[in-house]
């Protein structure tokens, strides 16, 4: 089952994982998160300003599809049009809320078949009637392997998904409507998402949590092979302008990449730091500090860290840039990407939520 969909343990509540928010006036657009009420874990609004209030200064959110909140009934291709209307009915009650809260669902990143073709125009069309200008795109996972272990069997794929003449149909409707695609997939399926983003230059793609690493069950032990592989992929896929990369989603089971005291002793953010170093440098060397953004992908990363860890961890590994290539990766890239021009006009306008947690600026 796809990592993102397994119930994690709530590693914020567990001891030793409260650190002082590092850099704590450096702004934030969290590029990645989802919001669910699921069997063995529920993370809502609440969830989410709650981690928020950590220390960071998180200034706003993109939303992106999880299967969660789907309309009970109707056309099954329509269903996800509940989740949509879910994230809008935040992202309004936010926009209406004090300055100061942060802007949750500012972009909105809904779930599509594009095997339906051209007739999946209509659904596009019905996303965009219920989120408003604050739906941005689709991602309809993509991920593949051979372990049908490593998979999650809501989302169906095959090895060429990508090169389908009917789901190209259906990409190109993006186009159309000016919509971007977040793709997630595993490492091994780039160079069929290079051959995609070179026969649709006009489609903004954004590739998730760095490229899909994977390390566990038959990847177990196989770093080195894994990483030769991902890399060589990567800065192919990194000569195609259209194409962004989120730099996250490396605390998922998956990666196999573990954690300091998997044992029950939480991670600490320059522990995690150590770890993600080898896989985020190489994107921004790849893609460059204007093509990369960071992202929590909470709740779905949770069992492996705290919000307020995993943060501190990036700004570790951001440590050396300058002040505006930390700007980059950390809230304008996402501004930008996602079209969200009215953040991005207040965003430094507005104050900070901060509580006792927060440390000194270090920068």
């Amino acid at each position: 089952m796809n990592g993102q969909d397994q119930p994690h343990g709530d590693a914020c509540r567990l001891p030793g994982t409260r650190e002082l928010a590092l850099d704590p006036d450096q702004l934030i657009i969290d590029a990645h998160h989802h919001l669910y009420d699921r069997p063995g874990i529920r993370y809502l609004l609440n969830d989410m300003l709650t981690d928020i209030c950590s220390g960071h200064d998180v200034r706003a959110t993109v939303y992106v599809q999880a299967r969660s909140m789907l309309r009970e009934h109707g056309p099954e291709a329509f269903k996800a049009i509940g989740e949509t209307a879910f994230a809008h009915d935040i992202a309004l009650a936010c926009d209406k809320a004090p300055p100061e809260v942060p802007r949750i669902c500012a972009g909105i990143v809904g779930y599509a078949d594009l095997t339906l073709g051209e007739r999946v125009r209509p659904v596009l069309e019905s996303h965009m009637g219920a989120g408003g200008n604050y739906f941005k795109g689709i991602r309809q996972p993509l991920a593949w392997d051979k372990d049908i272990e490593l998979l999650n069997p809501a989302y169906p794929s095959h090895p060429g998904l990508l090169d389908d003449k009917t789901f190209r149909r259906g990409f190109a409707q993006l186009g159309r409507f000016g919509l971007s695609f977040d793709a997630w997939l595993f490492f091994h399926q780039l160079p069929r998402l290079t051959a995609l983003a070179r026969d649709f230059p006009s489609v903004n793609i954004i590739l998730n949590h760095c490229g899909g690493v994977l390390g566990t069950r038959g990847y177990e032990g196989q770093a080195a092979q894994v990483r030769t592989q991902w890399l060589q992929n990567m800065r192919e896929l990194a000569r195609c302008d259209n194409v962004t990369v989120k730099l996250g989603g490396l605390g998922l089971p998956m990666t196999g990449l573990g954690w300091p005291g998997q044992g029950g002793t939480p991670a600490n953010s320059q522990a995690l730091a150590d770890i993600w170093r080898p896989w985020i440098e190489p994107c921004i060397d790849a893609f460059g500090v204007t093509r990369c953004m960071f992202e929590s992908n909470f709740p779905a990363d949770r069992g492996s860290h705290s919000y307020c860890v995993g943060w501190n961890a990036l700004k570790r590994i951001a440590q050396a840039a300058t002040s505006d290539e930390k700007d980059l990766l950390f809230w304008r890239n996402a501004a930008r990407i996602y079209r969200l021009a009215d953040v991005s006009k207040t965003i430094t306008q507005t104050p900070a939520i901060q509580d006792q947690t927060a440390a000194p600026k270090s920068r």
